[in-house]
C-alpha cells in the first residue's frame, strides 16, 4: 500500500516521499485506525531511517560536502535563530510560560532531512552543493540544537541535572573518533573481514559499521542518523561502496524505510484539536517560514542565488523524527504542558508533508542545482522500483 500510494503521488507530479507520509496519517489513528504505532512499527522505522541516512552517506560526494561546509554553518544558524524565536514567539501568543515557550522555539529549531534525503535522492540531486549544505547544516543543526536543550533542561527541567562542559565534550568525542574510525579502522575493518567464508561477508560487516556508528552516536547524544551518515561516508571510502550500495538499497527499501515514512504519519491523532485548531495553525505556518527564510539567508550570504538559497531553506523545513524525540523528551521532563504534546506533534508533522513539494518547487529547473551530468528534470525515482 505504501508503494502504490508512492507511486499515486509521484504519478500527480509530487515526490513519492509524500504519498508515503499520507497514507500513514489515512491508516493511522487520525482517520481509519487500521494501525497502531506499536513496538514493531517503532523498531522498524528506526531501522528504515538509520539505513536512509546510511545510504545518503555512501552516496554524498566528500569534495562537495568540503567546499559547501561555510554555507552549511550559516544554514544551521540561520536555521536555528529564527525558528527559536519563531516558536517562542508563538507559545507567548497563546499564553505559555517562559520555560515551555522557550522549549517550543527549541522544538521548531530541529531539523531533520532523513525525508529530504529521499526527496534528493529522487532528484539526483544529492550530490549538489544544496544538497550537500542541507546535508552539512542537518549535522551542525543537530549539535546546535542537542546543546540548546540541555541548557534549557538544566534550568527550566524537572529533576535534570546536565553538565554542559560534558554534553559538549560529548559531542567533540563523536566527531573525533568518528572521524578517526572513518579514516583508519573502517578501511582495514572492510578489507581483512571481506575474506570471512560466509555470505554476504561485505554486506554483514558494512551494517555493522551502520548500527555501530548508530549506536556510538545516540550514546553520545548525537541523533542516531548522524552516526549512520559518518558510517556510510567512511565506507564510500572504500572499494567495497559499489557492492554495498547495490546490496543495501533492496534491504532498506523492501520493507524499512517505507515503514518509517508510515510511521510518521501514525503520529497524528485529531483527539481533542478542536480547542487548539489556531494554536496549530500558527505554530505549523511559524515554523515552515522561520525554518525557509533562516536557512535561505544562511545560503544567500555565502554566495547562493535566490533560488538556491530557498532550495537549501526548504531542505531544512522537516523537523521529523528529530523534533519529535525532543518533544518527548520535553514531555518527559515537564517542559511542554501534556495537552499540548500533541498539537505540537500534529505541527511537526505538518512541517514534513509541506517540505517534499517546497524542494520540488524550488529544485524545478534550476540550473544551479544540476549535479555533474545532471540533464533531468522529471521527479521519479531514479531507482525505479526501489526508491517508490
Amino acid at each position: 500500500m505504501t508503494k502504490m500510494f508512492g507511486h499515486l503521488a509521484a504519478r500527480l507530479g509530487q515526490p513519492s516521499v509524500l504519498g508515503k507520509l499520507l497514507i500513514g496519517i489515512v491508516i493511522g489513528p487520525a482517520v481509519l485506525g487500521w494501525v497502531e504505532n506499536s513496538d514493531w512499527v517503532h523498531y522498524f522505522a528506526e531501522i528504515g531511517v538509520i539505513l536512509l541516512m546510511f545510504i545518503a552517506g555512501l552516496e554524498t560526494d566528500l569534495v562537495q560536502l568540503k567546499r559547501t561546509w561555510k554555507s552549511a554553518f550559516a544554514v544551521a544558524i540561520g536555521g536555528i535563530a529564527l525558528p527559536f524565536a519563531g516558536g517562542y514567539a508563538v507559545a507567548e501568543a497563546f499564553g505559555l510560560a517562559s520555560g515551555p515557550a522557550l522549549f517550543m522555539g527549541v522544538v521548531f529549531s530541529a531539523t531533520s532531512v532523513s525525508i529530504t534525503v529521499q526527496v534528493l535522492k529522487d532528484l539526483d540531486k544529492l550530490n549538489s552543493r544544496e544538497g550537500s549544505t542541507i546535508l552539512g547544516a542537518a549535522v551542525v543543526d543537530d549539535v546546535l540544537v542537542v546543546i540548546l536543550l540541555a541548557v534549557l533542561m538544566s534550568f527550566f527541567g524537572a529533576g535534570s541535572e546536565i553538565s554542559l562542559g560534558w554534553l559538549i565534550g560529548k559531542k567533540a568525542i563523536f566527531f573525533i573518533v568518528a572521524g578517526l574510525a572513518g579514516w583508519f579502522a573502517v578501511p582495514a575493518f572492510m578489507k581483512a573481514l571481506s575474506r570471512v567464508r560466509v555470505s554476504e561477508p561485505v554486506v554483514a560487516m558494512a551494517l555493522v559499521v551502520c548500527f555501530a556508528f548508530a549506536y556510538f552516536a545516540d550514546r553520545m547524544g548525537m541523533a542516531a542518523i548522524i552516526g549512520a551518515f559518518a558510517a556510510g561516508i567512511a565506507i564510500s571510502r572504500t572499494s567495497f561502496k559499489p557492492v554495498v550500495e547495490k546490496k543495501i538499497e533492496p534491504i532498506a527499501y523492501a520493507v524499512f524505510v517505507p515503514v518509517f515514512f508510515v510511521s510518521i504519519g501514525l503520529y497524528v491523532s485529531l483527539d481533542g484539536m478542536g480547542n487548539q485548531l489556531g494554536f496549530i495553525a500558527a505554530l505549523t505556518a511559524v515554523a515552515v517560514v522561520t525554518k525557509l527564510l533562516g536557512g535561505a539567508a544562511g545560503a544567500k550570504l555565502t554566495g547562493m542565488n535566490a533560488r538556491s538559497s530557498f532550495a537549501v531553506g526548504s531542505g531544512m523545513i522537516s523537523r521529523g523524527e528529530v523534533a519529535l524525540i525532543i518533544a518527548a523528551a520535553g514531555l518527559q521532563a515537564r517542559l511542554l504542558p501534556g495537552e499540548y504534546f500533541t498539537s505540537v506533534v500534529i505541527a511537526i508533522i505538518m512541517t514534513t508533508l509541506v517540505a517534499p513539494p517546497m524542494l520540488k518547487l524550488f529544485f524545478r529547473n534550476n540550473p544551479a542545482a544540476r549535479t555533474d551530468g545532471d540533464t533531468s528534470t522529471s521527479f521519479g525515482d531514479k531507482h525505479g522500483e526501489i526508491g517508490s
